[in-house]
């Protein structure tokens, strides 16, 4: 199984800009999908999360307002819509997914990770 995260770039503040995390195949055990970043010399943060199946979804509260996540199941395809970015969004971001039920805000709870993009929000 692979996640091909894509999408990040160079862009100025308030701009917009949207990440997919790609699966080459769904992880048989996989529940839900997650989106993580990494700030230069910080640790891993949890960004967002969706369910497969419900589509039950949950946002850091640095980011509730300004991403949104979604998916297509069809396309075992995970988005993030990210608006109003900030200097402070600047980060490697990874997609993961989880086996656990419920949802999973700890990095330990994901075990297939994406390669990372890398957003830079230029001032």
């Amino acid at each position: 199984v692979q996640l091909q995260a894509s999408g990040g770039g160079l862009v100025q503040v308030g701009d917009s800009l949207k990440l997919s995390c790609a699966a080459s195949e769904r992880p048989f055990n996989s529940y839900a999908m997650g989106w993580f970043r990494q700030a230069p010399g910080k640790g891993r943060e949890f960004v967002a999360t969706i369910s497969w199946s419900s589509g039950d979804l949950d946002y850091a509260d640095s980011v509730k307002d300004r991403f949104t996540i979604s998916k297509d199941n069809a396309k075992n395809t995970v988005y993030q819509q990210m608006s109003s970015l900030q200097p402070e969004d600047t980060a490697v971001y990874y997609c993961a997914s989880t086996p656990a039920s419920g949802r999973s805000y700890g990095s330990s709870w994901y075990d297939y990770w994406g390669q990372g993009t890398q957003v830079t929000v230029s001032s």
